[in-house]
């Protein structure tokens, strides 16, 4: 795809394009894309990137956007924990627990500030078996017996947004101790995983694209329509400055070159998904 120039005319009639074949009758539907925006420098990418996550909001998309100058590319656990971090798992998982409440019949809007969802349901005398029995199901259903999520991805979920709506009892520890996991913390000890009935892994470059998918299928159940994710300034890639600050060597290239054409190869593994570089 490539921009010739920031003129109204043009701008408007290209977002028209990838607005309406896009992000209203394909990503909804459980697509996914990537497109490489390409032209001459000045000639409107940045601009026409800043269209796109416009349009993107306005048709609730979660939107992503980073530069190659800030972000490394040649090792995609940097690219998946920055996708991450910008996408605010706690808020996403907020989200779910709202949506969960909904599907239960009970408005989330009742709950008072401070409240979980079974204290509210413990002051009106409806915290039973049968009621915690649904949140557990619900749980299941959502996240671990979900076949479109990492396994370990989907027992951190289902335990924080467990802990978000009060059943089941998620410890304070437990759940930084989660958090910290998902982000990507080095310092998280694998027995303690274990202990929560994780499986003793990191986020490592190998296993980001699948952690990746997970997250977009996690955004869409949290009631966002998909994911958008722009990357600027790829022509850093080519600059060879040792003023830049980032150098990519030839072999940070070829590793970079080399993720790229493994997320055209998995793109349609993914769902609500679309990469701008």
């Amino acid at each position: 795809m490539t921009v010739s120039g920031k003129d109204a005319a043009s701008m408007t009639s290209l977002t028209g394009f990838i607005s309406k074949q896009y992000l209203d009758e394909y990503l909804p539907y459980g697509g996914s894309k990537i497109k490489f925006v390409t032209g001459r420098p000045g000639s409107g990418k940045s601009y026409f990137a800043n269209r796109i996550k416009e349009e993107a909001a306005g048709k609730d998309y979660l939107t992503v956007s980073f530069s190659a100058e800030e972000i490394w590319l040649h090792n995609f656990r940097d690219i998946y924990l920055e996708i991450l971090r910008q996408c605010d798992i706690e808020a996403v998982l907020e989200s779910c627990a709202r949506r969960m409440i909904i599907e239960l019949n009970y408005d989330p809007d009742q709950i008072e500030e401070g409240q979980t969802f079974l204290d509210h349901l413990s002051e009106k005398g409806e915290a039973d078996p049968i009621i915690r029995g649904e949140i557990r199901g619900l749980l299941r259903s959502w996240f671990t017996k979900n076949p479109k999520l990492d396994y370990n991805f989907a027992c951190a979920c289902s335990l924080l947004t467990g802990g978000i709506l009060g059943h089941p009892i998620l410890e304070e520890t437990s759940r930084e101790m989660l958090l910290a996991f998902l982000r990507g913390d080095k310092n998280v000890k694998l027995a303690q995983l274990r202990a929560l009935g994780l499986s003793p892994s990191r986020i490592t470059r190998y296993n980001a694209r699948n952690l990746l998918r997970s997250l977009s299928e996690l955004i869409h159940l949290s009631g966002y329509t998909g994911l958008i994710i722009i990357i600027d300034d790829m022509e850093i890639l080519l600059n060879r400055s040792s003023a830049d600050q980032r150098k990519y060597t030839k072999l940070r290239r070829e590793d970079t070159y080399e993720i790229i054409r493994q997320l055209i190869d998995d793109i349609d593994n993914m769902r609500y998904i679309m990469f701008f570089f």
